[in-house]
């Protein structure tokens, strides 16, 4: 028996910048948790939008948030950079309208990114009690 084409393929899974404080503050391997999750293998999608953001906070004023920023981007040095041209648009939109459009999922905590994916029923991959990774609506 052998496996069908489309569980061969990866699956892409856009990652917001909340994502990448998971493993500093729950000691919690996101890459790991993921594969786990959606039993498969994943692409993980940086937009350059998140990357500004995180690079943002990497320069800022406060030295915890630097630090921990400065961890957040050389763990997304494993993801895949998509470069997004929406420069005077807030991220949570670029990313609404590119998992829209690519029909993927995002790993978000935000709460109200969350709600807005699963208005237009994109899924949703979370950090839940703290301890794993679920998902909230199906993926194709």
């Amino acid at each position: 028996m052998t496996a069908s084409p489309k569980k061969l393929e990866p699956i892409k899974v856009i990652l917001d910048s909340n994502a990448f404080f998971i493993p500093l503050e729950f000691k919690l391997d996101i890459y790991e948790e993921l594969r786990r999750l959606l039993n498969r293998n994943v692409e993980y999608v940086l937009l350059s939008s998140v990357k500004h953001e995180l690079e943002v906070l990497a320069s800022g004023e406060e030295p915890k948030m630097r630090r921990q920023a400065d961890f957040a981007l050389r763990l997304a040095q494993k993801c895949k950079l998509v470069v997004v041209d929406d420069k005077d648009v807030k991220t949570d939109d670029v990313i609404v309208r590119i998992a829209k459009s690519w029909n993927t999922p995002v790993f978000t905590n935000d709460r109200e990114l969350r709600r807005r994916l699963r208005d237009i029923s994109v899924p949703v991959i979370y950090l839940r009690q703290k301890s794993r990774l679920d998902i909230d609506g199906l993926i194709s």
